[in-house]
């Protein structure tokens, strides 16, 4: 004899349209984390924007002084040796100061790695 149908139970969903609401609400959730990864990227570049202006206006100051100091070494250096020997050990020495940073940061990197 046959079980009569209990009205609570509602018929089983065919497996296409399972799989169909599967992928639809998986990309959803994908949209979802790439919206918020998005957001968070966006909050921490604007939180960024005013140090590195400020940081970059801080490097151009240093450059702005490290070339006075330089005219003013080739200046004190002009009344002993001429203008084109003071120019000239005026570049040597300030190479050197920056070859010498360039090799310690070089070893420094090294190090790190």
């Amino acid at each position: 004899m046959l079980k009569p149908v209990d009205p609570g139970l509602q018929p089983e969903r065919p497996v296409g349209e399972l799989i169909h609401q599967l992928i639809e609400e998986g990309k959803a959730y994908a949209r979802a984390e790439i919206d918020l990864l998005r957001a968070i990227a966006t909050a921490k570049a604007n939180a960024l924007i005013l140090p590195a202006i400020l940081f970059g206006a801080a490097f151009i100051c240093a450059l702005a002084a490290i070339t006075a100091l330089a005219v003013g070494v080739v200046i004190a250096l002009e009344r002993f040796i001429g203008p084109l020997a003071a120019g000239f050990i005026g570049m040597l020495i300030f190479a050197g100061i920056a070859g010498g940073l360039g090799w310690y940061g070089a070893e420094r990197l090294k190090r790190e790695l």
